[in-house]
């Protein structure tokens, strides 16, 4: 396979020691999403872990919203047009923001891993970055989820009973 994937890591946060393993298991959603998607040609994907506190500044500074969450979304293509870094060719599809305290909470609230519920966020904002919303509900969120649950299943990170996200 010719596709070349970047993902960029920066541990921005004190809040959480990033358990062994994690890089590599984003580096591993963020491929099979690609894959899932049939996309073409190289990427570029940015991601930064960060605390509560920061996901809620960006929060409200880019979406108004005033409280923390779990993962932001900064898609940089739009309608499949990309930025193109010109040193490598490769498509910069954008940045994925992931509060890890608020990753450890959810992971203890639906009962599964943190390894789980980082490898969701991930998938969840790589979809975002390839087009996919969700903000409307309806047919779009339902299609968005089956996407998510089939990735996961291929990573073997598979849900318990109860969990819903968002």
């Amino acid at each position: 396979m010719s596709n070349k994937v970047k993902v960029i890591i920066s541990d921005d946060q004190k809040a959480v020691k990033i358990p062994t393993g994690i890089r590599l298991l984003i580096r591993r959603c963020c491929n099979a999403v690609l894959v899932n998607e049939k996309f073409e040609g190289s990427v570029e994907v940015s991601v930064r872990f960060v605390d509560d506190e920061e996901i809620h500044r960006l929060n409200l500074e880019y979406r108004n919203m005033d409280k923390s969450t779990d993962v932001l979304s900064f898609p940089l293509g739009e309608n499949g047009v990309y930025d193109i870094n010109y040193d490598t060719g490769a498509k910069m599809l954008g940045d994925i923001v992931i509060s890890v305290e608020h990753a450890v909470e959810q992971a203890k609230t639906y009962g599964h891993t943190l390894q789980r519920e980082i490898g969701f966020l991930t998938v969840h904002s790589m979809l975002h970055l390839l087009g996919y919303d969700h903000e409307q509900g309806g047919l779009e969120q339902m299609r968005m989820r089956e996407k998510e649950e089939e990735i996961l299943r291929q990573l073997g990170l598979r849900r318990n009973g109860n969990y819903y996200g968002e």
